[in-house]
């Protein structure tokens, strides 16, 4: 995963000037820069395991389960809790465009939409199953959940009613569609990239990609980068760029050529990654436990990597 756009002072912005000519000086540019911007905060939000973390469309804030943060600087500011999910938080999703709503999905058999400018959920969607994941749709109108029986439902994003459903036949894991919106991927339990025409939901080509679970952290130990318009696999990397995995650091890598950029360490495996969408920022939450009183006890905390070393 490419690290996105800095937008640090000017003697940082100096040295990411080298990314323009090509991705050997990009890859140096890069390192350099992480070599001055390789500190890691940690934040305590949940007293639980963070199951997700995303930020908002203009990066002003960062969503953990229900915690909403606010980036200060250097820093992350608790801003609100939004309570009322009856289960565990499993994915949340911001909107594409507008930077005040994200929604949760939940395994209370419920998916919420919250407004950042209030606490209080503005609207719950009762589902027939415990969901597990869920994406916005490119023009913010439509969502797509699924759930832990393989159904995935798409909800009118302003009425909240269900649009369309479908069962599948496999064990669908991560879903999402492409930035044109007209074709919608799942990941499933055989491996394979399943791809539909949207909004008809007609199946185009299915993509044999690994040889065991395709989900978000591949279980063959490899990530594999796709081109969407020619459905061919542009690279793979043995690495896991830029991915949580069971052992105890993240793997940054620049991906034309796979190369590293920077190994984040981490004291436990990691769940859930999120670059900022404007800087060199990393959100991550790992399977962390509170050691000072009990050493089963979930820690909930959120990390923030890239953050300047003298910060």
């Amino acid at each position: 995963m490419a690290a996105p756009t800095a937008s640090f002072g000017p003697s940082t912005l100096a040295a990411w000037c080298l990314v323009s000519s090509g991705p050997s000086r990009y890859v140096l540019g890069m390192q350099e820069l992480f070599r001055g911007h390789s500190k890691t905060r940690e934040f305590l939000a949940h007293s639980a395991k963070v199951h997700s973390v995303a930020w908002s469309c203009d990066g002003r804030r960062l969503a953990s389960d229900c915690q909403r943060l606010l980036l200060e600087k250097v820093r992350l500011v608790k801003e609100n809790n939004h309570g009322g999910h009856g289960d565990s938080v499993e994915q949340l999703c911001w909107h594409p465009s507008n930077p005040d709503l994200f929604v949760t999905a939940s395994g209370d058999k419920t998916i919420r939409i919250w407004d950042v400018r209030t606490t209080k959920c503005i609207a719950t969607v009762n589902t027939k199953g415990e969901n597990i994941t869920i994406c916005w749709n490119p023009d913010g109108q439509t969502i797509a959940m699924g759930n832990k029986d393989d159904v995935v439902t798409f909800i009118d994003a302003k009425t909240h009613r269900s649009k369309a459903e479908e069962q599948f036949k496999f064990e669908v894991n991560k879903i999402s569609w492409n930035n044109d919106n007209n074709m919608f991927f799942l990941t499933n339990g055989n491996g394979c990239i399943n791809i539909f025409s949207y909004p008809e939901l007609k199946p185009v080509q299915p993509i044999n990609t690994h040889p065991s679970n395709c989900i978000c952290i591949n279980a063959d130990a490899l990530a594999s980068l796709w081109d969407v318009d020619e459905l061919v696999c542009v690279h793979c990397f043995s690495r896991l760029d830029c991915f949580g995995r069971e052992d105890h650091f993240i793997d940054i890598a620049e991906v034309e050529t796979g190369d590293k950029l920077w190994e984040v360490q981490c004291e436990s495996p990691t769940f859930t990654v999120a670059w900022h969408p404007k800087r060199p920022l990393l959100a991550f939450a790992c399977d962390d436990k509170d050691g000072k009183y009990d050493s089963s006890r979930e820690a909930g905390t959120v990390k923030l990597f890239g953050l300047p070393n003298d910060s």
